[in-house]
């Protein structure tokens, strides 16, 4: 059954999939950007951490901002132009003087932050409400597949030549766009309603108000994954592979189980199964907080696995449904910039706990995302979510 739903998808949805697992595949570059500017380009470290936050601060206003440029110009275009500027900067940095380095790093984290929600944009607004989670489910599949194999790669080619590094993410870039410029249709533009202001109507949507904040907040605890979680294993005497290796499995489980469990779930209510998993995200949490070991930190990665794949494609469907017409890009702007939070408040809230409170961290940080969970149960369901996906909820635009 969850191969023929796959068959009956859009043949020109299949094809932005297909080429997303190419371009993540691809994405290589930015993964190293510290190596590169410090090994090749003679940067001291201090230099080379300056360049690379100001790609996140780029990534984060792309994210902020790209949405409205697809419903302004259509998700199509916007969707496009975010990949040729993507390329453009990759193709750039291996030739610019260092002194363009940090500059040219922010456009790209400002390009790159932008396709992502009207990425995420056209996979909803092609397809019918009951079918959006499933659809973004196997957006992440395909992207998550591509960065199975892109790491590795980039480091064999960094050892040969860096610059080949950028090359290839340019290339697999203009791959994608090329895709999507022949394939997505016209139709999947912004719909009527550009001109009302984006903030005046969120105000007036508290679930989505509600479910951003609490996207702030499990993202920032769910990277100390990545922020903390490797202090944690050097301390209690693991080798550093073996982190890799926890990180190689989670993107093996999502790659294939979260389409299947999208597929599974499509019938329950969003906010239930995100709520769900928050709550996974803080049991795997508090595994941490009394199993600071090689073993507790394997069972707490599948679980928090597990809550990742039901609440992140889940919530970035409802977010899109949410959206009034004509407004899919910037609310998923706004859920975007909310998911990637985590990248610049876990390090510095995590690093510091972890200094001062080492013991305490991932019991504060299970509690929280435990909070999140209640908080988004106890939120009164609007019309749109007192039904699962796909009964009579009204759909947002753009199908």
């Amino acid at each position: 059954m969850y191969w023929r739903r796959i068959a009956e998808l859009p043949a020109w949805l299949k094809a932005v999939m297909l080429g997303q697992l190419v371009s993540a595949a691809g994405a290589l570059a930015w993964i190293y950007l510290t190596l590169y500017l410090v090994e090749d380009r003679g940067m001291s470290a201090q230099e080379a951490g300056f360049a690379a936050a100001a790609y996140g601060v780029g990534l984060l206003g792309g994210n902020l901002g790209g949405g409205w440029f697809g419903d302004r110009f259509g998700l199509r275009r916007a969707a496009v132009g975010s990949q040729l500027a993507w390329s453009v900067c990759c193709l750039a940095m291996p030739i610019v003087p260092g002194g363009l380095l940090i500059v040219v790093g922010m456009l790209a984290g400002l390009f790159g932050g932008a396709g992502r929600p009207n990425m995420s944009a056209l996979v909803a607004t092609a397809l019918p409400a009951e079918r959006r989670r499933e659809g973004i489910a196997l957006s992440r599949t395909a992207s998550n597949a591509g960065f199975t194999i892109g790491p590795p790669l980039g480091g064999l080619l960094a050892a040969y030549n860096f610059s080949l590094v950028f090359v290839i993410d340019a290339v697999t870039s203009l791959v994608l766009a090329a895709v999507i410029w022949r394939w997505v249709p016209q139709a999947s533009r912004a719909g009527s309603a550009v001109a009302r202001g984006l903030w005046r109507v969120l105000l007036r949507d508290r679930q989505v108000l509600i479910l951003l904040v609490s996207i702030v907040a499990i993202d920032t605890v769910y990277r100390q994954l990545f922020a903390t979680m490797p202090l944690l294993l050097r301390d209690a005497g693991t080798p550093a592979v073996a982190y890799g290796l926890l990180i190689g499995l989670s993107s093996a489980v999502i790659v294939c189980c979260e389409a299947p469990l999208a597929v599974r779930l499509r019938e329950h209510r969003s906010t239930r199964v995100i709520a769900v998993g928050f709550a996974l995200v803080g049991l795997g949490l508090a595994v941490l907080g009394v199993w600071p070991a090689l073993v507790g930190a394997t069972v707490a990665m599948v679980v928090i696995t597990a809550g990742e794949m039901l609440y992140k494609p889940t919530a970035t469907a409802h977010v899109a449904d949410a959206a009034p017409e004509g407004m899919v890009g910037r609310y998923s702007s706004l859920y975007a910039a909310a998911s990637i939070s985590g990248m610049f408040l876990a390090p510095a809230l995590g690093g510091a706990a972890y200094q001062h409170a080492p013991d305490l961290l991932y019991t504060v940080a299970a509690a929280i995302a435990f909070g999140a969970a209640v908080v988004l149960l106890l939120t009164r369901a609007t019309a749109r979510d007192a039904l699962p996906i796909g009964s009579t909820a009204p759909q947002s635009s753009g199908s």
